[in-house]
């Protein structure tokens, strides 16, 4: 298998579950922690969510390009 077989084959690995994600989840979302206060034994801190939506349709694009990629390089 050759350097670029390979890196097709991860790249639509990657764009197969990205795109499951967006469909299923409808997007991506994370917390950080920022420290609001830090004075000796006094700590306070606020959890930030952060969204990324994703459109359905995106979602259905990265998966058939993933799909297309992993069928490309079993065909080759």
């Amino acid at each position: 298998m050759t350097a670029v077989k390979v890196m097709n084959r991860l790249l639509g690995i990657i764009l197969v579950v990205l795109g499951l994600a967006g469909v299923i989840w409808g997007g991506f979302a994370w917390t950080t922690h920022k420290t609001l206060v830090d004075i000796g034994p006094l700590h306070a801190t606020q959890n930030v969510r952060h969204e990324l939506p994703m459109p359905p349709v995106i979602g259905v694009m990265a998966l058939a390009a993933g799909a297309a990629l992993l069928l490309m390089g079993r065909r080759a």
